[in-house]
């Protein structure tokens, strides 16, 4: 097994963890990013299947991600604007399918009323929130005390209200139940993107595309580091602090005995937080000794690695509180894009449909059309039960309530699983548990003696996208620089 001696361990190939393997490289230091795929990116990834390239994973850009408008620009990356000329859809309880346009649905006045009360009362709340402190207002530990689900029902009985307001940060961002997790995480959601009212604006959100698609952004800042981007190297182990063994103990030993190997062992832990030993890093292929290391990877990922010693306790309870959320992305690929021939932006969305939210999807400069589509949550689950024939068969059954029979008959159909894609378990990201955001916000971006930590799933701003992403690699990078420095 190779081995070799760097300033600093990146573990992780995503836009968080090369962006910061690129500051401190401009700083000064030397830099290695181990990657467990076969690939950078993460969860960015932009692929040809069938003929048509299709992005897998992350893929807009809305006009507040200025750290992502301004690392895609020094990219030299160009963006275009995803299509939205025509009249939206909604398929309302009764099944009918209402076009319209502007921002709110085709609804009864009375629904309609309930929505806008509703959502400038969110806007007030998120107003207050700091993205980057959730935990911080007055009233966090009350707000994620009670599920967003109810916290919706308390407002309002109009239960289409209920299902469209619940939808922006539940099925459409969280990818999780809405009685599953707090008002709070909602509100952080929400704040992650400027208001709530930003959130649910598709035209906001989901604004533009980069030609060629997004993983282009870990792929170029990949590049510019060149050999020191080391794909296949799932990393295994990570020694940090002092590389003192564990105290014999014979098979035999009394209990006091063990009581003492764990006293012994808290000590360890409690002096690794100081140490100035640094880290060993062992890989598959490869050992490296850093004098610090970034874990730029999902939090749920960290328990696929041993930490000698282990992690402070409090990590150990935390982690149990985060979690993924589930969505299957849904690519449909057409001769042409019918739907535009109809008058019909792509735009539709239903909280009663199996495929909840589908946008034109159509890549620059291509004559084919592209619809995606997302399924989420609990009807995701229940997807996967079924035969892929008969997951493919209900998926476009629901597009066609949108789009016409034309969706049923695609020239390429691709579902994203994120799911079983062993170095992600889920999509689109990791957030807390009921109660969880209050109680260990605080602590998820909190260097752990030599180990610093990015990734957007522990973003303020850019709260699980590439934005967050790149934001929290800058963190960690300052994070070390400053104490290179000191």
């Amino acid at each position: 097994m190779d081995e070799i001696t760097r300033d600093v361990v990146v573990i992780g190939a995503g836009a968080a963890g090369l962006t910061a393997a690129n500051d401190l490289r401009k700083a000064g230091l030397s830099v290695v990013v181990l990657e467990a795929r076969d690939r950078v990116g993460g969860r960015l990834w932009t692929d040809v299947i069938d003929g048509a390239m299709l992005e897998l994973g992350g893929q807009w850009v809305s006009p507040d991600q200025e750290a992502l408008i301004d690392t895609a620009a020094d990219l030299g990356l160009s963006l275009y604007s995803r299509y939205r000329e025509g009249d939206s859809v909604y398929v309302g309880p009764d099944g009918e399918t209402k076009r319209f346009t502007g921002e709110m649905f085709p609804v009864a006045p009375e629904t309609e009323k309930v929505i806008d009360e509703v959502t400038a009362r969110l806007d007030a709340m998120v107003a207050e929130i700091d993205p980057d402190r959730p935990w911080a207002h007055p009233q966090a530990a009350e707000w994620d005390a009670i599920s967003w689900d109810a916290w919706l029902r308390q407002q309002t009985d109009d239960d289409e209200a209920i299902r469209n307001l619940a939808f922006a940060t539940g099925s459409a961002m969280l990818t999780k139940p809405t009685h599953t997790f707090s008002l709070l995480q909602s509100l952080h959601m929400a704040a992650s993107a400027g208001s709530y009212s930003n959130l649910v604006d598709a035209d906001f959100i989901l604004d533009k595309r980069v030609v060629g698609g997004l993983q282009q952004v870990p792929e170029l800042l990949a590049e510019r580091l060149g050999d020191d981007v080391l794909l296949n190297q799932p990393v295994r182990r990570i020694i940090w602090g002092a590389e003192a063994a564990a105290p014999e103990r014979a098979a035999d030993a009394a209990t006091g005995q063990r009581v003492d190997d764990l006293r012994a062992l808290t000590a360890r832990v409690e002096a690794a937080k100081t140490s100035s030993s640094g880290v060993t890093v062992i890989a598959d292929g490869v050992t490296v000794r850093a004098r610090f290391a970034i874990l730029a990877l999902a939090p749920v990922l960290y328990s696929r690695i041993s930490f000698e010693p282990p992690l402070p306790r409090l990590q150990h309870q935390m982690h149990q509180h985060i979690s993924m959320g589930f969505v299957i992305k849904v690519h449909a690929v057409y001769e042409t894009p019918f739907w535009r021939e109809k008058g019909l932006s792509g735009t539709a969305f239903s909280p009663y449909e199996l495929a909840h939210e589908a946008y034109d999807n159509t890549n620059h400069g291509d004559e084919r059309g592209t619809l995606v589509g997302f399924v989420s949550d609990h009807n995701a689950d229940d997807l996967f039960r079924l035969s892929a024939e008969e997951r493919r068969e209900r998926i476009l059954e629901s597009l066609s309530h949108y789009y016409g029979p034309e969706a049923k008959n695609p020239v390429v159909y691709y579902e994203s699983d994120w799911g079983t894609e062993e170095w992600t378990r889920g999509a689109y990201a990791a957030s807390f548990d009921m109660g969880g955001l209050h109680r260990y916000g605080a602590d998820l971006r909190e260097p752990i003696g030599a180990l610093h930590l990015a990734c957007s799933d522990m973003a303020g701003a850019g709260f699980q996208h590439v934005d967050g992403a790149i934001r929290q690699g800058r963190r960690a990078a300052a994070e070390i620089l400053e104490r290179t420095r000191g």
